[in-house]
């Protein structure tokens, strides 16, 4: 099943269709940021909401300057931006999201303050492992960039999920 016609990071949902302004949506009001100690509490707390499909503990990381460079050359810009592409990652598979995927950590290393970390995403919905990585950077505490190789329309779900 094709999730999405377009590539996006495990950390953003469909690119186009969650732009508020373009289609319509109410955009959620913005939970107060919430920084943390190190690079990888940032990127934990994130994974941990990712996996948790908790979009307040996703948005409350992320800096008002924050970009996403992802495949294909897609940019997401600001705060806002994240949060309603988090907003659609939240909703069921059923829904056109992706809640219920699995993202874990298999390799990590720093530098400076940009966490590289690959991962495989598996689930109840997902037919077989699909591996990325990304790259993480924070500052002040909050998320301020992310570099993915994350594809949805790669991730090959099992046939009950669609």
């Amino acid at each position: 099943m094709r999730i999405s016609n377009f590539a996006f990071s495990p950390f953003v949902a469909v690119l186009l269709l969650a732009s508020g302004s373009a289609f319509g949506q109410v955009t959620r009001k913005l939970p107060p940021q919430k920084p943390l100690a190190t690079t990888q509490a940032v990127v934990d707390e994130h994974l941990d909401a990712l996996n948790h499909c908790d979009w307040k503990r996703l948005v409350q990381q992320y800096s008002n300057d924050a970009e996403f460079m992802l495949p294909a050359g897609q940019i997401v810009k600001g705060r806002q931006e994240v949060a309603d592409l988090f907003a659609n990652f939240v909703k069921p598979i059923s829904e056109g999201g992706l809640c219920g995927l699995k993202f874990t950590t298999e390799h990590t290393f720093l530098v400076g303050t940009a966490l590289n970390v690959q991962w495989v995403v598996t689930g109840d919905a997902v037919a077989e492992p699909y591996r990325g990585a990304d790259a993480y950077e924070t500052r002040n505490g909050l998320m301020t960039g992310q570099v993915s190789t994350f594809d949805a329309a790669l991730v090959k779900l099992k046939k009950a999920a669609r």
